[in-house]
């Protein structure tokens, strides 16, 4: 098998980076884990004190939860002026201390909501820090803001403290669910702690599964990307069948099949990138040359000359004499030399090296276009950068033999043997011309010999007597038999 460069694609360009956002976008604060930055847990536990049996929850009173509700509806009805105005007017009329540890928790729980709406995130942080300073809030309320104070602090960047804000809420919950594992992987995942961020993202994974669902692309995207990373193929190689499997797209086809080719898995490796081929999802120019090359590798060069002269024809492939090159010596090798030809003259055409022409001229020769193929060699000697000068005086030698231009094949043959590396086979080519030639003279002179012995046997038969005639007939029957 001819082993060809499957690809100019690097390991690094396939994976370098994650297909997955490892910061969390803001508006992924409500939809992610169903919590909002937002608390309505006053109005619940105004009618509903705390089962918590630690902890004595001071009782939230009238005065103070209307006033929250109407800051609450004046919130909710996007008025943020007049929601921050009433807050900032229960804290100056009644004063810090006049609020127990519950009413001034949801006091800035709201100013948390209003800094958030404004995109304020540093100051929502501040606040939802002040609501858990406070003592003998409601568990489910502390709960909750630890969780919302780790995703502010990933939105900002600051990914040490969201994880150890998420480490701590890990501690206090009883039902973590996998967005949680997934969030905290992505902490550990930027401050580069590989081993922990796949623990998590993989725990994510395995609770989805278990529920029934099928775990988010970007999860397995993550778990691809930190496998690759610990240089762990086969691991990568399984999330990306996952991922082919539930979200089929052409970057995984192609991955996988790099993949499997470093496995030495060369059927699976072709299989895949053709799956991606045959759906239209290779549609730029240097994916469909790795196809025909994996083709090429396969032994199947019919298949790659076609993906080829494709790409070629609707130039989604660059028309260079590279690409022209390779489309031909795929024809070639199929055996298509009528087809070779033309790809091969578009590749030498373009090139500014002798080269091209020196390999036109053997396909030419392959065809038994001899005259084609002398044109060719001579024209690429003499253009320059060829890069066995000795092998191309061989094959324009016999080009030159085939053409029955004797004496300048003999020349060319000798030119080529006077690189100490094609001097036996020139020898052998004189060896075999001047033999050939020889058996040419000796049939030639038989020839002649027997058309003088038969053209004397007419003029003997044209001057005997008639009995004498019908011997000089046999006689040339003898000599044409």
């Amino acid at each position: 098998m001819t082993l060809f460069k499957a690809t100019t694609w690097t390991r690094a360009a396939l994976f370098a980076v994650p297909l997955f956002a490892a910061q969390v976008a803001v508006t992924q604060l409500q939809t992610d884990v169903g919590l909002s930055p937002f608390s309505s847990a006053f109005a619940a536990e105004k009618k509903e004190k705390s089962q918590e049996a630690t902890r004595r929850t001071p009782a939230l009173r009238n005065s103070v939860y209307e006033k929250l509700s109407e800051a609450q509806v004046a919130a909710e009805a996007k008025d943020l002026a007049t929601a921050k105005q009433i807050l900032d007017e229960m804290i100056a009329t009644d004063g810090k201390k006049s609020l127990n540890s519950y009413e001034l928790a949801n006091v800035y729980n709201l100013y948390a909501f209003i800094q958030y709406s404004r995109e304020d995130y540093a100051g929502a942080l501040r606040s939802y820090e002040q609501v858990v300073a406070q003592p003998d809030i409601p568990l489910a309320m502390e709960i909750n803001t630890r969780f919302t104070i780790a995703q502010l602090y990933f939105v900002q960047e600051q990914w040490q403290k969201g994880i150890n804000a998420l480490i701590k809420w890990f501690e206090m919950t009883d039902t973590p669910n996998a967005n949680a594992y997934v969030l905290l992987a992505q902490g550990y995942y930027q401050v580069k702690d590989y081993d922990k961020s796949l623990m998590n993202v993989q725990k994510a994974i395995s609770m989805s599964e278990e529920a029934g669902k099928v775990p988010r692309e970007q999860w397995y995207n993550l778990a691809r990307y930190l496998y690759f990373e610990k240089n762990d193929t086969n691991s990568t190689v399984v999330v990306l069948e996952q991922l082919l499997k539930h979200y089929p797209k052409k970057e995984y086809w192609v991955q996988i099949s790099h993949l499997y080719g470093e496995q030495k898995k060369d059927s699976q490796q072709l299989a895949a990138m053709e799956t991606a081929y045959v759906q239209n999802m290779l549609d730029k120019g240097n994916e469909q040359i790795t196809m025909a090359y994996l083709y090429l590798n396969a032994d199947v060069p019919y298949k790659a000359a076609k993906v080829m002269d494709k790409g070629l024809k609707n130039e989604s492939i660059e028309g260079t004499s590279k690409n022209w090159e390779l489309t031909g010596n795929a024809w070639r090798q199929a055996q298509e030399l009528d087809k070779a030809i033309p790809a091969m003259e578009k590749a030498a055409a373009r090139s500014s090296k002798g080269e091209l022409y020196v390999r036109l001229g053997n396909v030419y020769l392959d065809n038994d276009q001899f005259k084609q193929s002398i044109t060719a060699i001579n024209k690429g000697l003499s253009r320059g950068g060829v890069k066995r000068p000795d092998t191309a005086r061989l094959v324009l030698g016999m080009a030159y033999f085939n053409n029955e231009q004797y004496e300048k094949a003999r020349e060319a043959f000798i030119a080529a043997g006077r690189d100490e590396r094609s001097v036996a086979y020139a020898d052998q080519w004189i060896g075999y011309m001047d033999s050939e030639l020889a058996r040419q003279k000796s049939l030639q002179d038989e020839d002649e010999a027997m058309q003088e012995e038969e053209a004397a046997l007419q003029a003997e038969a044209m001057q005997a007597e008639p009995e004498s005639q019908e011997g000089a007939v046999r006689g040339l029957a003898r000599i044409h038999h």
